[in-house]
């Protein structure tokens, strides 16, 4: 009897790892949500921005993200506009460079680009024109939109 309980108890063991292993496996390739950010303040409203920034740079540590600016946040990803602060935030360029580090693509809309009167050459590098295959292509997960 003694020898059937000590089996069965290993046997429960050795069912349970592998149990165990086979969920932490399962766990690895969990399909993340992205996260779609929409920036269209500019230095009108420099919170706005900062926070934006500091949001898509809060949810890349576990989640897709995808940065969007357009109309008037065109003109913080110019490589000779000045840099956008609000105290107790990080400055967009500095939450810019974080995002670009990790790999999270920011792009501008092309249209508000041009009606800004500047072309690609005038963006920050790493900075995208937006192209709308990507809008979809940055997660397999769900989407969630963040406009600011």
């Amino acid at each position: 009897m003694k020898r059937i309980v000590s089996s069965l108890f290993i046997l429960t063991l050795i069912f349970s790892t592998l149990l165990f292993a086979q969920d932490k496996k399962a766990g690895d390739n969990v399909t993340r949500d992205g996260v779609f950010i929409h920036i269209k303040s500019g230095y009108d409203n420099p919170h706005s921005v900062v926070m934006a920034l500091k949001m898509a740079t809060m949810m890349a540590d576990d989640k897709d993200v995808f940065v969007y600016l357009d109309i008037k946040a065109v003109e913080i990803v110019l490589k000779h506009n000045k840099d956008v602060t609000y105290p107790t935030f990080p400055s967009a360029r500095e939450s810019i460079k974080l995002l670009l580090d990790q790999g999270i693509t920011i792009c501008v809309c092309p249209g508000c680009l041009k009606a800004a009167g500047k072309s690609a050459g005038d963006l920050m590098p790493g900075i995208e024109i937006a192209q709308k295959d990507k809008f979809f292509g940055f997660t397999k997960g769900r989407i969630l939109t963040l406009d600011y």
